[in-house]
C-alpha cells in the first residue's frame, strides 16, 4: 500500500493541555459521563486554565475530546484527613493550588463511554505520572468515588466493600480501576461528595507514590504559619550622600526585624528616590531615568539581606526600565533567595506627567513559607477589582507599599485598604514615607500613618487595626497575624462577605 492508502487509516490521538475553546466541549463530556451531578462552571473552567494550565488535560481523537483529567497542587499535610471534595479544591475553582506543595491531586477523570476500550484513562493517567515526576512531587492523592456501593450498601460498610474491591471479588469502576493504575488505599472518607448518590457519599483516599521523588534538605517547604509576625517600617525621606548611606539605613531597619524575628520586613512605595538627593539632576523625568540606574544595586541589596537576616522583604517600589519605558515595580525578595515582581498597574496623574510612568499588566499571587501574598502598590489597592481577585486566587495577606503628599491622598489608601481586609477577609499591610526632600524637584512632602489592618470582627484586633504606625514619624511598628484564625474566620458563620458571593450572578476575571 502506498503512504496515501495508509494514511487514510490512521487516528490521530493525542493528548494535551485543556484551552479555553475546549470548556463547552469538557462540559458537554461531563453531562455524558456523570449525568446526575452537576458539571463545571465556565469560571470554575476558567480559572483552572488560568492557575495551573499544566494540570489540566484532555485526549483528542481525530478532533474530538473523548476524555479528560483536572488536577491540582497542594501540601496534602494542610488538610484534615477526613477533607471534603469542595474543601480540597477550592469550591472547584483551585485557587488553593500550591506550586511550592507536594502532592498533585486529582480532581477529576472522565472518558466519555464510547472510547472506554482503548485505554484513555490510563493515558491520562500516566500523563499524570509523568507530571509528578518533571515537578519531583511526592505523590498523587486522589479522592476515589466507589460508584458501585450502592447496590452492597445494605449489607457491606464502605471499608468492607473496598476491602472486597481489593480481593477482587467485586468490580467497582473506578475503585478497580485506580488500584490497576498503581494506588494503594489510605482510608475511607465520610461525606466527600454531595452529589454522588451512587456512591453514597463515601470516597476512597488513595495515593500513587512518586519513586523518582528527590527530598531535598535545601527544600523550602511553602505551608501555611501561625503566625505571622510582620514589621512595618516608616521609612523617613531625608537627604543622604551616596547610594551606601542609603543601604546602611535599610540594614538598619531589616537588622530590627529580624531582631524581632519577623517573617516580613515591609518598605514604602518609592523610597529608593530617595537616592535623587545626591544624584543632581533637576528635570523630574531625567531624574528618574538615572534612579533606574541603581536597579542592580537595589536588587543586590535586598536580595543579600533577605537571606543574610532570615525575613522576607517586601522591598517597596523602585523605577525600573524596560524597553526605554519606566515601570514603578515593587520587589518581594524571599528568604530562600528566590525575587517576584509586581509592577503597579494604575499610574498617578503626577506619576505620569512629571516621571512618564507606565502601567504594568499583570497581577501575582506569591507563594511564601508564611502563607499565599499579594503586593498592590498605593493607588492600585483602591480598585477593588484587584483584591477580590488576588483572594480568589488564595492570598492571605496584602502588602500595600505608598507614598502620599497629604492626609487626602493617605487616607483613600487607608479606608480602601480597610476596606478590602473586610471586603475579602484577608489582612492588609500598608508602609509609607514621611520626611521631606526639600532639594529634589517633585518630591516635595510626605504624609503617612502606616498600618496592619484585619477583618473586622470578634476573631480580630479591635477596631480591625492589629497595629498602626504615629503619623508622620520614622518609626517600625509589628504586629502579629494568625493564619489559622483567618481560615477558620472564613469558614465561619459570623461574617460571610467573602464566602457568600453571589457568583451565580457576577464574577471577576483578568483579561489575558
Amino acid at each position: 500500500m502506498t503512504t496515501d492508502q495508509i494514511s487514510q487509516f490512521e487516528k490521530k490521538i493525542i493528548i494535551r493541555n485543556i484551552e479555553r475553546e475546549d470548556f463547552d466541549k469538557i462540559i458537554a463530556l461531563q453531562n455524558i459521563c456523570f449525568p446526575n451531578m452537576g458539571p463545571w462552571k465556565l469560571d470554575q473552567l476558567e480559572s483552572h486554565v488560568r492557575t495551573f494550565p499544566d494540570g489540566q488535560m484532555c485526549v483528542e481523537l481525530d478532533g474530538d475530546i473523548i476524555g479528560s483529567c483536572s488536577s491540582l497542587i497542594v501540601n496534602f499535610d494542610d488538610y484534615l484527613e477526613q477533607h471534603t471534595y469542595s474543601e480540597i479544591t477550592d469550591k472547584g475553582y483551585i485557587r488553593n493550588h500550591n506550586p511550592r506543595g507536594g502532592n498533585l491531586y486529582g480532581m477529576e477523570v472522565m472518558v466519555h463511554p464510547d472510547f472506554r476500550r482503548m485505554k484513555i484513562g490510563r493515558r491520562l493517567y500516566e500523563a499524570r505520572k509523568r507530571l509528578a515526576e518533571q515537578r519531583n512531587l511526592k505523590s498523587i492523592i486522589v479522592g476515589g468515588r466507589i460508584p458501585g456501593y450502592h447496590n452492597y450498601s445494605d449489607k457491606l460498610s464502605p471499608r468492607a466493600y473496598a476491602e472486597e474491591v481489593l480481593q477482587q471479588n467485586i468490580y467497582d469502576p473506578v475503585l478497580t480501576f485506580q488500584m490497576m493504575n498503581g494506588f494503594t488505599l489510605k482510608r475511607i472518607i465520610t461525606n466527600y461528595l454531595s452529589d454522588d448518590a451512587d456512591s453514597e457519599n463515601f470516597a476512597a483516599l488513595l495515593e500513587w507514590n512518586n519513586i523518582e521523588y528527590k527530598p531535598s534538605i535545601n527544600k523550602t517547604l511553602y505551608k501555611m504559619s501561625f503566625p505571622v509576625r510582620i514589621c512595618v517600617v516608616q521609612y523617613m525621606m531625608k537627604k543622604i550622600d551616596s547610594f551606601e548611606e542609603f543601604a546602611n539605613q535599610c540594614e538598619h531597619y531589616v537588622d530590627v526585624a529580624s531582631d524581632y524575628k519577623s517573617d516580613f520586613a515591609v518598605f514604602p512605595e518609592n523610597f529608593t528616590m530617595q537616592l535623587l538627593s545626591f544624584l543632581d539632576e533637576r528635570s523630574p523625568s531625567l531624574a528618574v531615568r538615572k534612579l533606574t540606574t541603581y536597579t542592580t544595586n537595589y536588587v543586590e541589596l535586598f536580595s543579600e539581606l533577605a537571606v543574610k537576616y532570615n525575613v522576607n522583604i517586601v522591598g517597596g517600589s523602585h523605577f525600573v526600565e524596560n524597553n526605554n519605558r519606566i515601570y514603578n515595580v515593587a520587589h518581594l525578595f524571599r528568604r530562600d533567595g528566590s525575587i517576584e515582581q509586581q509592577y503597579k498597574l494604575h499610574i498617578s496623574p503626577n506619576e505620569r506627567k512629571w516621571w512618564g510612568i507606565n502601567g504594568g499588566s499583570s497581577l501575582g499571587v506569591f507563594d511564601t513559607d508564611c502563607g499565599k501574598i499579594s503586593i498592590q502598590l498605593s493607588s492600585d489597592i483602591e480598585y477593588p477589582e484587584l483584591s477580590r481577585i488576588v483572594a480568589e486566587e488564595g492570598a492571605q495577606i496584602i502588602f500595600v507599599p505608598f507614598c502620599a503628599e497629604d492626609r487626602q491622598t493617605f487616607l483613600r489608601v487607608k479606608y480602601c485598604a480597610q476596606a478590602r481586609a473586610i471586603e475579602n477577609q484577608v489582612f492588609i499591610v500598608t508602609a509609607g514615607t514621611v520626611g521631606n526632600l526639600t532639594h529634589v524637584e517633585n518630591v516635595d512632602i510626605q504624609y503617612a500613618q502606616s498600618g496592619i489592618y484585619t477583618p473586622a470582627d470578634f476573631s480580630f484586633s479591635r477596631d480591625g487595626i492589629a497595629g498602626e504606625c504615629s503619623e508622620n514619624t520614622e518609626t517600625v511598628i509589628m504586629a502579629e497575624v494568625d493564619m489559622e484564625t483567618l481560615e477558620r474566620y472564613r469558614k465561619s458563620n459570623d461574617a460571610l462577605s467573602f464566602k457568600d458571593r453571589r457568583t451565580d450572578i457576577y464574577s471577576l476575571q483578568i483579561r489575558t
